[in-house]
């Protein structure tokens, strides 16, 4: 009986998770759908976007986790180093359903970037004015892979991927592509991308797969 119930808390956590970003999503998209930026959000935009100059480096390394070749090269390199095919597999499934549900979202909620929904902002980059800016592509990816590693990845490594997820979503802000709304959407749909993963990876999973990851991470 307690083995059946430890096989189904990886599926019952995968569940939780996606259902959790689920309620993030519709709740931030809610908000959104207005088309506008309200005074609290406003200010947590300004906050960030007005943040030193000498940022921008560090921050423009962080957003390339957004970006889906980067993104899916970084699983695929996890899955190869810790011997885990699945995860290869959930790398491909994970850029497609952002793909696709990003189109979704966007297709439902309309709000653009912040260069034209709170307009005077400072735009870093190649960072466009204009365009639909919910939800945040770059944090969908981002937190569906960080989920998905979190599966695999042994110990403390685990809180490397979030780490860099949450730069990621900084660096948006920061860079003038993104309201935070978009962002925490992102990370809501990202999450029900990555739950859904999390549990196909880690259902299954045998201790002898996990203790070869533990060998492979501290050799």
């Amino acid at each position: 009986m307690a083995d059946s119930r430890t096989a189904r808390r990886p599926l019952l956590t995968g569940l939780a998770v996606a259902l959790g970003g689920l309620v993030l999503l519709v709740a931030c998209g809610l908000v959104a759908d207005s088309g506008k930026v309200g005074p609290a959000e406003r200010r947590v935009f300004r906050a960030i976007n007005d943040l030193p100059d000498w940022l921008e480096g560090p921050l423009w390394i962080f957003q390339q986790f957004g970006n889906i070749v980067v993104a899916f090269a970084v699983m695929v390199g996890v899955a190869v180093l810790l011997r885990r095919p699945r995860l290869a597999a959930a790398a491909v499934v994970a850029v497609v359903a952002k793909l696709y549900l990003e189109q979704v979202v966007k297709s439902v909620v309309e709000r653009s970037r912040p260069g034209t929904s709170i307009g005077d902002v400072i735009l870093r980059g190649d960072v466009s004015p204009g365009g639909l800016s919910f939800v945040s592509g770059h944090a969908t990816i981002t937190t569906a892979a960080a989920m998905a590693l979190t599966a695999v990845l042994p110990g403390r490594w685990k809180a490397v991927p979030w780490v860099a997820a949450a730069l990621n979503g900084l660096g948006r802000i920061y860079a003038g592509a993104h309201n935070p709304l978009d962002v925490v959407g992102g990370a809501g749909l990202g999450l029900v991308i990555g739950g859904l993963l999390y549990a196909a990876l880690r259902v299954g999973t045998s201790p002898a797969e996990d203790s070869r990851t533990d060998h492979v991470a501290t050799a």
